[in-house]
């Protein structure tokens, strides 16, 4: 029945239900998904939601499809117990349920990483792909540098690195550094350094001959790409 539902105003009937539980964006959505800030755009109705996230919110607040779908009968269902009720005990603690990763169809350049999240823009949509589930974002790569291992165009996954000391040598990384290094934001393979406080960023394209060597102080984000797709896939 959720095929039914129409996506389009289902932000602002979550917003509806949110509101008649008392409760703040954090409390209705932060056990579901991970991107809380995102769904002031969804209930507002300037974002669409997605199809995976709109069932994960469904049956983690058992609302009512019906009520949903045209407002018959009572937002929840009776026969279940209330979860903001109990959100001190065990449902506080466990991983969010959506897996659905958003896209933001924007240059590195132009995008901005300040702030507790990473990423400060509103994705274009969302993506429920299970090999990347996991990852932070779908991002658009641009420029040569990095083909064959990735052509310009194509949609990489990303999943952000918290502890800068654990690196898989060779593997290709998003890389954001501050002004100690440019403001650089780029995505190249990582190498050890003799050096233990810097990192080596390598190109794949032989055309682009030369390591650049960082201090590992100067990266303000780390992301270690996981693969890519391709827009067919989105």
């Amino acid at each position: 029945m959720i095929d039914q539902l129409d996506r389009t105003t289902l932000g602002p009937l979550f917003k509806e239900i949110r509101l008649l539980k008392h409760m703040t964006l954090e409390q209705f959505y932060g056990n579901i998904a991970t991107h809380v800030n995102n769904f002031s755009a969804i209930e507002n109705g300037s974002r669409i939601i997605g199809k995976r996230l709109s069932k994960d919110i469904i049956d983690y607040h058992h609302i009512n499809l019906k009520w949903l779908k045209n407002k018959e009968g009572t937002p929840f269902l009776s026969q279940v117990p209330d979860v903001h009720k109990r959100q001190k005990n065990t449902l506080v603690d466990q991983e969010p349920i959506s897996r659905d990763v958003p896209f933001y169809n924007m240059q590195l350049a132009d995008m901005v990483f300040e702030g507790p999240n990473a990423f400060q823009e509103v994705p274009e949509f969302y993506v429920n792909f299970r090999p990347f589930n996991d990852c932070t974002a779908y991002l658009p790569i641009y420029g040569d540098s990095m083909y064959p291992k990735f052509a310009s165009g194509e949609i990489i996954a990303v999943k952000e690195v918290l502890n800068k000391n654990v690196i898989q040598w060779g593997e290709a990384y998003l890389v954001v550094a501050n002004e100690q290094a440019n403001n650089m934001v780029t995505v190249k393979l990582l190498y050890e350094h003799q050096d233990k406080s810097k990192l080596i960023l390598r190109a794949v394209n032989p055309d682009f001959q030369g390591d650049t060597v960082v201090e590992k102080e100067a990266i303000v984000r780390l992301f270690i790409v996981k693969g890519k797709i391709t827009r067919s896939q989105l």
